[in-house]
């Protein structure tokens, strides 16, 4: 028997301000767009990858208050959104800085083994990306 992943959620305030960030920054493609009323979600993945990373909204299908409270454990960076890999660790840092994205820190290499950089998505989220 084989399980596989087949998709992520990552909360995001903003769809269009996620795509700023997923897409033109990380590079992944665009799967899919999906709105009801004011609410949207975008589905997005590494070209080649089977994974789909979902954009979703706090408040879709959560009552307000819980909406509330996801929202705010993102925008205060409480929350680890994903660890992506790169296969130019430093090209994908310099891309997603010079879009603007917030560094956390700079490519490096870890205790645990990994060389790795850190960003915080427009929503908040904490976002890793590590050398390939």
């Amino acid at each position: 028997m084989a399980v596989t992943v087949s998709a992520m959620f990552i909360p995001v305030h903003d769809a269009d301000e996620a795509l700023a960030f997923y897409r033109d920054g990380l590079g992944l493609e665009v799967r899919g767009d999906v709105s009801a009323g004011d609410l949207r979600w975008v589905t997005v993945g590494a070209p080649g990858q089977e994974l789909d990373v979902v954009l979703f909204p706090p408040a879709g299908g959560r009552s307000q208050t819980e909406a509330d409270a996801l929202l705010g454990l993102v925008t205060q960076g409480s929350l680890q959104a994903a660890i992506f890999k790169a296969d130019d660790l430093d090209a994908t840092f310099e891309k997603l800085r010079a879009s603007g994205a917030e560094v956390l820190a700079e490519p490096a290499s870890q205790p645990w083994g990994a060389r790795d950089c850190a960003f915080r998505d427009p929503s908040g989220n904490l976002v890793r990306i590590a050398q390939a």
